[in-house]
């Protein structure tokens, strides 16, 4: 099936730089500290596990923060990466998009799970920003913004997933979108290591937060942010 003509690609390719933010599950607390009697200890667990995780891509990248959407695969697909394909690194350009865009699922968790619909999952999230750059393809510009429907439709990945393919083949390293999920923001895709051009995440923080089926608050130090699900797109 065509979803759009191959030659825009190179056409309409650009480069491009953009600050990001991104959100994940906080990591903050070492895990392995709790099998181990001492610091000793915990370095060569440390060591052993690390010898068994798959190869670090080529990058001047050396956070986790950074590498593990390039390192790990996964059974399930993402928006521009088909089920067990190498992985995209997913940020947005601004704070409220990223706490949206991982908010979303977790809100999604609590309404697709018999039982917990009335529950509420609280967790705290480690976000930060990076710099995507390089050339780059802009969804939200002519043409590619004739085909909204194709690359955001909600469940529907396979129009995405065949520019992401032609768009890695080309050279090129990241992908600006809509957010889906709010509408009002705007998501960068990597598709490569080489899309993020520092070796450190930057402006790390620890967020805290709280998502129910009424609400999905998010707040750190004096700074807090609310989200009705009902501004959502399903």
């Amino acid at each position: 099936m065509a979803y759009f003509e191959p030659k825009w690609i190179t056409q309409y390719r650009r480069v491009g730089r953009r600050q990001v933010w991104r959100a994940v599950e906080a990591q903050h607390q070492i895990a392995t500290m709790s099998l181990v009697d001492n610091l000793d200890e915990q370095h060569l667990l440390e060591q052993m596990l690390e010898r068994s995780k798959p190869p670090l891509p080529q990058t001047i990248n050396t956070d986790y923060l950074l590498t593990t959407p390039f390192r790990y695969t996964s059974a399930y697909p993402s928006r521009f990466r088909r089920p067990n394909e190498s992985g995209i690194w997913y940020g947005a350009e601004d704070l409220s998009t990223a706490c949206a865009e991982v908010g979303y699922w977790r809100w999604r968790f609590l309404m697709d799970s018999q039982g917990l619909s009335d529950k509420e999952v609280r967790a705290e999230l480690t976000i930060f920003q990076a710099r995507v750059q390089g050339q780059s393809i802009d969804l939200t510009t002519s043409p590619w913004n004739e085909l909204a429907q194709v690359w955001s439709h909600p469940t529907d990945y396979r129009g995405c997933h065949v520019l992401a393919e032609m768009a890695r083949k080309s050279g090129i390293n990241w992908i600006r979108y809509p957010s889906v999920r709010w509408p009002q923001g705007l998501c960068a895709a990597a598709l490569t290591p080489a899309a993020l051009d520092r070796p450190h995440p930057e402006r790390i923080q620890t967020w805290r937060c709280r998502v129910n089926a009424e609400q999905l608050h998010f707040s750190h130090a004096e700074t807090w942010l609310s989200i009705d699900p009902k501004t959502f797109t399903e």
